[in-house]
């Protein structure tokens, strides 16, 4: 079987391989539900020492730089209620986390979660979290972008290994609300005067 994107030796249906995903993606992926069958969910097995986005860009294809999404985890605050939710943008872009993320938790504060409480809560490796079988009840933010890509590479909940799916399943994740601008393009680094 050959993956819709990338370059990959070792690509199954998601279905066929959960003894390779970590408990709560498992989970996900037995009772997945929507217009997207649960066979379209590939799974593609890959080195953890190539997971970091860039190099594993550079491993796989250049293309996947736009056909992949980073999931993090964030932590909103609004006097002593915390809310963890997801946030899923194209890799290329970095969570507008102080602008649209803020607005839709209804939070005065907002940061990355720390790893501990990112894995803890989540059960996955840290470089590997996945919006698939997020805790019951997490938002999951997506941007636009993300669900307008045909095919999306993300993470699998482990390091080793990322899933494919199509990018409009994301829309259709327990909890997921699609919105516009979640991601945006890094701004470019300060030139240093007198380095050409």
């Amino acid at each position: 079987m050959r993956a819709p994107i990338g370059d990959f030796a070792d690509v199954r249906p998601a279905t066929d391989c959960l003894d390779l995903l970590p408990e709560p993606v498992a989970a996900a992926v037995r009772a997945w539900r929507g217009t997207v069958p649960a066979d379209s969910i590939l799974y593609v097995d890959s080195d953890p020492a190539v997971a970091d986005t860039s190099v594993f860009v550079e491993h796989h294809g250049p293309e996947l730089l736009d056909a992949s999404a980073n999931c993090v985890i964030v932590a909103g605050r609004r006097g002593e209620t915390t809310t963890l939710a997801a946030c899923v943008v194209r890799s290329a872009t970095r969570v507008d986390v102080n602008g649209v993320v803020r607005k839709e938790l209804g939070s005065r504060k907002v940061r990355f979660a720390p790893a501990d409480v990112a894995t803890g809560d989540t059960g996955m490796e840290y470089g590997g979290i996945t919006p698939l079988g997020l805790p019951e009840g997490w938002p999951v933010l997506v941007d636009a972008t993300v669900v307008d890509t045909e095919w999306v590479l993300v993470g699998s909940g482990r390091r080793r290994g990322k899933l494919i799916l199509p990018g409009k399943a994301f829309a259709e994740l327990p909890g997921a609300v699609v919105l516009e601008g979640l991601g945006v393009e890094p701004e470019p680094a300060p030139e240093r005067p007198g380095v050409s």
